[in-house]
């Protein structure tokens, strides 16, 4: 995911969940707005995660997490969007792939539920 707008539907539309190493926002697209059915991954850090350096710092963790478990626990036709804590520059990476599994079935159910609202 490269555009803000893909960032503020997930953020407006989605499901969140939230663990202490990071955020997660889900959001499911329709067809128009993906041109393929692959999983599409965005990340962010504000200021509060630190300066530039450790604003970077926390988004290779996250990918190199959301590499590991992305494939094996992501849903087509999804977009996810993994916001920066302060603690994702210190938790150890076998816990932060933790909070990034337990978040991802966290959202999915959240999502479940929301579209079976509708």
């Amino acid at each position: 995911m490269r555009s803000r707008a893909d960032f503020l539907r997930a953020q407006r539309q989605g499901a969140r969940a939230s663990k202490p190493a990071l955020g997660l926002e889900v959001f499911l697209t329709n067809g128009e707005i993906a041109q393929s059915s692959a999983a599409r991954v965005g990340f962010t850090a504000s200021r509060k995660v630190g300066g530039a350096v450790e604003r970077n710092r926390a988004k290779r963790r996250m990918r190199a997490a959301a590499a590991a478990i992305l494939p094996l626990y992501g849903r087509e036709r999804h977009d996810y969007v993994l916001v920066a804590r302060t603690a994702t520059l210190s938790r150890p990476f076998a816990l932060l792939l933790d909070d990034l599994i337990r978040s991802l079935s966290a959202a999915h159910a959240a999502l479940d539920r929301k579209s079976t609202k509708n």
